[in-house]
């Protein structure tokens, strides 16, 4: 429906977007409605139609409409961003989950935490043996001082520093592909996102170049084990990204090195020397597991403070009772030697994927992380669906990416695969990609398989 512009009040911009926001919230305008363009809506109000336009700035940052150049300015639904993990619901077997393997994850209960007095508000807020643990941990990467925080989480720690340094509508750098996560942080707070292209190498120094000029107030980058394309910046790359943020003192630059421990790439930093605002957040959720939501962040003094003062604003403070499980679980040894195990086994069965794909054509330039980043020639759409009729589910790259073109790509999660299940994965692979470019029906060739095939819940076979 076209909206009358006499439904609409107001002298400025933000009376104006107010107006708007008013008849979204009671229902009188539904998604999918039409605004009056903003030529005729200034006309109708009688302001400068720079001022409907900064109008309906502010509601398309507010995710509130959607602006479609001649298409007109649409009235937006809620929309839910595609998450990690699992497929609920689902008979197909998943290979694109993005999920640590649950066995190779240790059990909280087979450590003793030791006594410890009841904590109180207003005390320090990081436990102090983590404190010590995570500081040793973190110097032996980092040669710059440094001030520790803790959040709940490497997602909590990436938006609530975004939070303290960027106001609605400023500009953040994320890789293109992107972490699934990150995509929705940035698009729920209203900041508009400047796509970096991403290599073998990691994050391209051209394209960091181009969004710093663009106004990109902060940087939010993956050294290692990037998701979804299993690439790790290299050394060399690390040197021309730290040169290129060298004329960039003031930008927050954001390293999320998610996968740490698990990692077998070197640590690299693409943080200059002299840099003023910076942070490197490693979380440790991929080896001691998703539900101990916790992250170890070292930034500057004054992005600490700023940390702080959103963190104090909600949570207040991580539990002290996971902070000690943590430090617990880390000071193990046999913790340690499982998460080394661990480190091993999804090197190993990845690396199996990626030799299976190079013997059938399909390179790929993953090397790390859990999962495996493959092009395939065509439209990822059409694959993915004849994936899904051979039993195999799958996520397409278009989820990961911040513009709106047709993607190639697929992200597959394999580690837990066997020998076995990885070739007929393979060759279902190779099937669909050629119906796909042939433009035949998604299911063609298709064999029907017996449920045990897709249902086996076994890790590799040569798994620890």
């Amino acid at each position: 429906m076209d909206v009358s512009p006499d439904r609409i009040a107001g002298d400025s911009a933000q009376e104006i977007a107010e107006s708007v926001r008013g008849l979204i919230d009671s229902g009188e305008l539904a998604p999918g409605d039409a605004l009056p363009p903003y030529r005729r809506l200034a006309e109708h109000l009688g302001v400068n139609r720079n001022t409907t336009i900064a109008a309906y700035r502010q509601l398309a940052v507010a995710g509130a409409v959607e602006t479609r150049g001649r298409g007109g300015t649409i009235v937006l639904g809620p929309h839910l961003g595609t998450e990690e993990g699992f497929l609920l619901g689902t008979t197909l077997r998943d290979v694109g989950s993005g999920n640590p393997d649950a066995a190779l994850l240790p059990n909280p209960a087979d450590v003793s935490l030791p006594a410890a007095p009841p904590r109180l508000y207003g005390e320090t807020p990081i436990d102090p043996a983590l404190a010590a643990w995570a500081t040793e941990w973190i110097r032996a990467d980092r040669a710059r001082p440094f001030s520790l925080s803790v959040t709940s989480g490497a997602v909590d720690a990436v938006e609530r520093l975004l939070a303290g340094a960027l106001a609605v509508g400023d500009a953040v750098a994320l890789e293109d592909p992107c972490y699934l996560t990150s995509i929705n942080t940035t698009r729920v707070a209203g900041y508009r996102t400047i796509p970096v292209p991403v290599d073998a190498d990691g994050m391209t120094p051209d394209g960091l170049r181009a969004a710093l000029e663009q106004g990109a107030r902060a940087v939010v980058c993956t050294p290692r084990a990037h998701n979804p394309t299993g690439v790790s910046v290299s050394p060399e790359r690390a040197a021309e990204l730290r040169a290129t943020l060298e004329g960039y003192p003031n930008v927050l630059v954001v390293e999320d090195d998610h996968f740490s421990l698990l990692s077998t790439s070197t640590p690299v930093s693409i943080v200059p020397p002299e840099h003023r605002r910076w942070a490197l957040v490693r979380s440790v959720s991929k080896f001691l597991g998703p539900d101990l939501r916790l992250a170890l962040v070292a930034t500057d003094d004054d992005t600490a403070r700023r940390l702080a003062l959103r963190t104090g604003s909600g949570a207040t403070w991580v539990s002290h009772l996971l902070q000690r499980t943590v430090h617990a679980l880390v000071s193990d040894a046999s913790v340690l030697a499982r998460v080394r195990q661990a480190r091993a086994h999804y090197a190993k069965r990845n690396l199996a994927f990626v030799e299976r794909l190079r013997l059938v054509g399909v390179p790929t330039a993953s090397r790390d992380g859990l999962n495996v980043w493959v092009d395939v020639a065509t439209d990822a759409t059409e694959v993915a669906d004849g994936l899904a009729d051979r039993g195999w589910l799958v996520r397409e790259g278009g989820m990961f990416t911040l513009g709106d073109e047709a993607s190639t790509r697929l992200r597959f999660t394999v580690h837990d695969l066997t020998d076995a299940e990885q070739e007929t994965l393979v060759e279902d692979l190779i099937a669909a990609r050629e119906a796909a470019a042939n433009g035949l029906s998604p299911s063609a060739g298709t064999t029907h398989r017996s449920p045990d095939v897709h249902e086996s819940g076994t890790r590799g076979e040569d798994a620890p």
